[in-house]
Formats: structure tokens, C-alpha cells, sequence
């Protein structure tokens, strides 16, 4: 199994993971680390492939997936959040695992320096426009410059193009979103969903902000994606507290 680690300067607590699409079970459009129960896979090689994922991880506690809407909901990864419709899970207790799904939206990963809180967040270019960052910070006992994040494989900005009415969006918010897009044709543009996370969560007061170079269309070889493929898998993006 191949995963890709954080660099990040997180407390030594913090613990955190993002599968590939290698090392699973499952065939065809699906191969071979499919970890989402909801696009079509068998579902016995999806439980297998997340068997395989707990044990990779020596994860003690079961994991739960949340049914993900591109809303703002965040769950509290203490409870149990598998069917849940919510797009973020945070928790400030030891060994209990946050985790989403993604296969182009944009995964954030969130600790504070002190290691006594996480979150994972799955934020696609609808959820960052309703305000899925600024719910999960609201979560986090600590000041805004005390959180690290670390942003996970997403569609890159050279080939993530949107229509007129998404930028209207995001610049109808913030202004300066408009600098997070690149026009291609008329009334379409490239989307920085990397760009536009950074901003948000700037304006949040968040400023240590990691990660952010992939992309999951172009590195088909690595990573599932919804634009290239729509019959596709999900990866996963992982962080827990260790005990």
C-alpha cells in the first residue's frame, strides 16, 4: 500500500495519511484502492480494501464514513458519523480517526500545535463557496494562529476549468478571489481550488498552510478523478491523535 505523509511541522501526536489508488483489491475503473462504498464498486472488495487500510495504519478504532453532500456540516468524530451527511469531522480526542473521501475536491487536513485537535475536510469548489473551512474552524478550540493545515491531492489549477458562474461566486464573496482564476474562453476560467482555500482560510487567520501541489487528473497513475473519469474511486485523507 502507498501513501503519501504530510510534511508538516504538526506535534508529534498528530498523525496523518493519504492513500493512493494503489494496494487494494478492486478491478477495472475501480483499481485497486477504492475506499468509497458508493460509486458502483463491489462492495465486498471495498470492505477489503478498507481492512487493508486500517491494518496498514494499525488504526485501533473502527473507521467511519461519512456520506459526503458538499454541504458544511461537521461531525464530531467521537460519535458515530458513518452515513452521516456531513463534508468534515473533527475531534479532540485521542485515536479517533477523521477521515474523507475525495477524487478531485480538495481534502484539508488541520491540527493545532499543541496536538489536542484535528479535522479532515472535504471541500470541492461548492462546499468552499458555502463555507465548509470557516464551519470546521468554528470547531477548534484554539486561535486561528495556532492551526496548522495541510492540503491534500486535488484537480490542479491548469485543467480545473469552471464556468462564469462559479467565479461570479467566489468574487461576488471576496473580491480578491478573482486572482484565484485564469480566463481560458469566454465566460469560462481556470479554478485554483488550492489558491482559493489558501484565501479563505487567510482571511480566517490562518496562515500556516502546507501541502498543495498534486494533482489528481494529470497524475492519473497515482490518484482516482472524478473529471477525468466519472466511473472512478475515492481516496482517503486521514488524521487522529495518538494516544
Amino acid at each position: 500500500m502507498e501513501f503519501i505523509f504530510p510534511e508538516w511541522p504538526a506535534p508529534a501526536a498528530i498523525k496523518a495519511a493519504i492513500t493512493t489508488r494503489y494496494g487494494g483489491v478492486s478491478e477495472g475503473d475501480f483499481a485497486s484502492l477504492n475506499l468509497a462504498a458508493h460509486v458502483g464498486d463491489d462492495p465486498q472488495a471495498v470492505q477489503e480494501n478498507r481492512r487493508r487500510l486500517a491494518g496498514a495504519l494499525d488504526l485501533i478504532q473502527p473507521l467511519g464514513w461519512m456520506s459526503q453532500v458538499h454541504g458544511i456540516r461537521v461531525v464530531d468524530a467521537g460519535q458515530s458519523v458513518t452515513s452521516q451527511e456531513a463534508d468534515a469531522v473533527y475531534t479532540d480526542r485521542p485515536d479517533r480517526i477523521c477521515a474523507v473521501l475525495t477524487a478531485d475536491c480538495l481534502p484539508l487536513l488541520v491540527c493545532d500545535r499543541q496536538g489536542k485537535e484535528v479535522a479532515a475536510i472535504h471541500a470541492g469548489w461548492r462546499g468552499l463557496a458555502a463555507g465548509v473551512i470557516e464551519a470546521s474552524l468554528q470547531k477548534f478550540q484554539a486561535s486561528p494562529d495556532d492551526l496548522l493545515v495541510w492540503l491534500g491531492p486535488a484537480i490542479g489549477p491548469e485543467v480545473f476549468e469552471i464556468g462564469q458562474e462559479v467565479y461570479d461566486i467566489f468574487v461576488q464573496q471576496h473580491q480578491a478571489a478573482a486572482s484565484c482564476f485564469s480566463p481560458t474562453r469566454p465566460g469560462h476560467y481556470l479554478a485554483d481550488l488550492y489558491a482559493l482555500a489558501r484565501l479563505r482560510l487567510a482571511l480566517q487567520g490562518v496562515n500556516q498552510v502546507y501541502g498543495g501541489e498534486f494533482c489528481t487528473y494529470t497524475q492519473a497513475d497515482q490518484f482516482f478523478s472524478y473529471r477525468r473519469s466519472p466511473v472512478t474511486g475515492r481516496m482517503a485523507s486521514l488524521i487522529w491523535i495518538s494516544a
